[in-house]
Order: structure tokens, then C-alpha cells, then sequence
């Protein structure tokens, strides 16, 4: 009798700090929302990043981890520094590395898109648009980041995180930094890509020599803004070639960005990944190991991307929201794909909510959310905002 074979996913990656995964399924970062309002995890989050590493994934991202309380994107965010309740944190580093599962930090900025009941956005340049206004970074604001970048790095390592990824994609700062679009600064931080992709390289290069050389450190890279005039994809190769000359361990390859009326990539219609082309362009750049995220929605997909070289790892998201359990059914072939729900003529960043409360319900143990639930879904993840940013404005004013 032929012997049944493994699937690609199962195999486990080694990175090059020597750290390794169990297989090739990660849960991409989110900003899952779960912070109590003061920057600190929460017991639901803490048994949220449990269950996904139960469910057979080998990492798992937690998105937007602030460095300081003045730049969040969400008052749901953490925030990790010397000030933080450090045995909670512990606590959850390790509740997300059950069953030689990995739980990395994402180091989170968001500039221009900070939330402005809870913050002064500040990006590379001012900006005046509609829906988005911000001052710019002053040049020892911009000096700070990377020690501010490599203590919360440091801190992760300390408290048991199994890495981190530094946040350069979907519009926050790094990104802004990196956008012709958003970034037209005249010093050494603007003008040539050399220029504007200096400071993501001040920040890696500061979270390496801070950590070591055998704690993962990756980053999340944009293939690009889609929007026109932003940062365009053969901008991004030179970035992925740059950074192949440092000492990253993986690089995340997504797109899009979340500013006020651009199309973010997974609210766009499609039945297969998003960058996958891109990704194999970008494998003739580096030997860095790749992950892939956006729009996989078959186990036949990511079984390919790995097959054929475009990723090492494969980035999953909305699919681990309405499926936890996922790379478990994937890994022994029991499911081909996740049930995604369709919404009528949803709101601006409505889909977004009803996830990030699907989010909420796994966390809780409740019943899952119906697509038809959409509007409380907002109502609730509306409200919850408002009492968080109360909570902020208290405990970091």
C-alpha cells in the first residue's frame, strides 16, 4: 500500500536565526482589538491566542504592538514598554506558544493614521486630506524610533514572545515613510527610495543588535499602496533586495493600505491570493524566507505557493476567523476550505468590524455572528471603541 503523502504545509521551516517553525501556517497579524483599553492584554485575548495555536497553526502575529501610548491605531492596541503590566504579558507569550506554537509581537506606529481622539497623528510629512490630518515627525521625533522600536523588541524577548515583526505595510508609519505619496520630506529621510526606506532600516537594524542574533525578527512589506502615486512594486523589490543584506528571518509580503476611502486588499473581490506573482519576483531577490498573506482561500493555494517556491510560509487572516481550527483540517487533509461570509452592501469599514467582533466571540466562547448581524456587529465594535478611548485618554493622559 503507497505510503500517503505530506502534505507541503506540513513541513517545518528553519529561519535563518535557527529558530523553528512547525509547519508552514501562520496567522497573520490583525489588530484583534482585545487590549483593555490601557494598553495591557486581556484574559479573552490571552484565551484567543490559546485556541489558534490549539487549532495547528505554527505562528501566530498579534497586530499593532505600541511602542509608546501616543501613535496607536486602535485604543484596543497593546502597548509593550517599561510601563506595561509585564505578568500579563507573560502570561499571554505564553498561552500563544501552546503546542510548539510561536506568538510574535508586531511593532506597530501608525503615524498619520494614529487615532485621533487618542493621539496627535503625526506622519512624514503633514498632510490636509479629506478624512486624514496630520502634522510631520520632527527630526528628533524621528531619531527616537528606533531605540523606542528595539526596547519594546528587547522586552518581548525578555517576557518569552517568540519573535517580532517590524509593522512596514498597509500605511502606517514605516510605510508612510517608504510612499512618495505620503512622505515628501526634503532630508535624509525623503526624496530617493534610499532616502525614504532609511529609517525601516534604522529600525531593523537597531531591533537586531538589541535581541541578538538567534531571536526572529521579520517584517511586513507592502508588494505595494495601490493607490497612484504611492509605493509601487518595483520599489518594493529594491526594498526586499536591500533588506536581504541584513539579518532578517522573514519577510511578509502583503499590500494596500487602511487610509480614509482606499480599497484595503481584503475587501477586494478575488479567488486567489493577492501577491503571489509579486512574491515570486521577489524570491529573485533574497533567499530571506517569504510568507504570503491576502486572499488564500483554499488549502490548493497554499499547498502551490509552497510547491512552487512564491512563499515559505503561508499568511492566513479572515480565514482563522471564521475558522480557528483550520490549519489543523488543512494539515490532515479533512478540509479544503473556509465558509466566508457574504454581506450586502456593507458600510466602509463594516466588513472589518463584524470580523474583529467574530474576533471577540471566539475569544469569549460565544456563538459565532451571523453575516445578517452585520450592523450590531458595527453598533458594538463602535461602542467598545468609545469606552477604550475613555480608558486611554484616563490612564495615559
Amino acid at each position: 500500500m503507497p505510503k500517503a503523502q505530506i502534505s507541503p504545509l506540513a513541513q517545518p521551516l528553519t529561519l535563518p536565526c535557527g529558530a523553528t517553525l512547525k509547519n508552514r501556517i501562520a496567522k497573520s497579524a490583525m489588530s484583534d482589538s482585545l487590549g483593555d483599553g490601557a494598553g495591557n492584554p486581556t484574559n479573552d485575548q490571552i484565551r484567543l491566542y490559546e485556541q489558534w495555536a490549539q487549532g495547528g497553526l505554527a505562528l501566530s502575529i498579534i497586530g499593532e504592538v505600541q511602542t509608546t501610548p501616543h501613535f496607536a491605531e486602535k485604543p484596543g492596541n497593546l502597548v509593550l514598554n517599561g510601563h506595561s503590566d509585564l505578568d500579563l504579558f507573560k502570561r499571554l507569550a505564553k498561552a500563544g506558544e501552546t503546542d510548539n506554537a510561536h506568538l510574535w509581537l508586531q511593532l506597530g506606529h501608525a503615524g498619520a493614521m494614529a487615532d485621533a481622539p487618542i493621539s496627535t497623528p503625526k506622519g512624514p510629512s503633514a498632510l490636509d486630506l479629506p478624512g486624514l490630518t496630520c502634522g510631520a515627525l520632527s527630526m528628533d521625533e524621528i531619531h527616537a524610533l528606533p531605540a523606542e522600536f528595539a526596547q519594546t523588541a528587547n522586552l518581548a524577548k525578555e517576557l518569552g514572545f517568540g519573535g517580532v515583526q517590524v509593522h512596514a505595510a498597509h500605511g502606517f508609519l514605516l510605510s508612510q515613510f517608504l510612499s512618495p505619496l505620503f512622505n515628501k520630506r526634503e532630508d535624509a529621510y525623503g526624496g530617493s527610495l534610499q532616502n525614504r526606506m532609511r529609517l525601516l532600516l534604522e529600525v531593523v537594524d537597531a531591533v537586531r543588535k538589541v535581541v541578538g542574533p538567534e531571536y526572529p525578527v521579520g517584517i511586513k512589506l507592502n508588494a505595494t499602496d495601490q493607490l497612484e502615486g504611492g509605493f509601487a512594486e518595483n520599489e518594493s523589490l529594491e526594498v526586499i533586495a536591500t533588506v536581504d543584506q541584513m539579518a532578517i528571518d522573514l519577510i511578509d509580503i502583503s499590500g494596500g493600505t487602511y487610509f480614509p476611502g482606499a480599497a484595503s486588499s481584503s475587501d477586494r473581490a478575488g479567488s486567489g491570493p493577492y501577491f503571489v506573482e509579486f512574491a515570486g519576483r521577489a524570491r529573485q531577490k533574497t533567499n530571506i524566507p517569504l510568507m504570503l498573506t491576502g486572499g488564500f482561500k483554499t488549502r490548493a493555494q497554499a499547498e502551490s505557493a509552497i510547491v512552487e517556491d512564491k512563499a515559505g510560509l503561508i499568511g492566513l487572516a479572515r480565514a482563522l476567523v471564521v475558522d480557528p481550527k483550520l490549519p489543523s483540517f488543512w494539515l490532515s487533509e479533512q478540509r479544503s476550505e473556509p465558509q466566508f461570509p457574504r454581506f450586502k452592501n456593507p458600510p466602509e469599514g463594516g466588513v472589518t468590524a463584524w470580523y474583529t467582533m467574530q474576533i471577540t466571540q471566539h475569544a469569549k466562547g460565544d456563538a459565532a455572528l451571523a453575516p445578517d448581524e452585520l450592523e450590531k456587529a458595527i453598533a458594538e465594535y463602535e461602542d467598545r471603541d468609545e469606552a477604550r478611548r475613555r480608558i486611554w485618554n484616563s490612564r495615559f493622559s
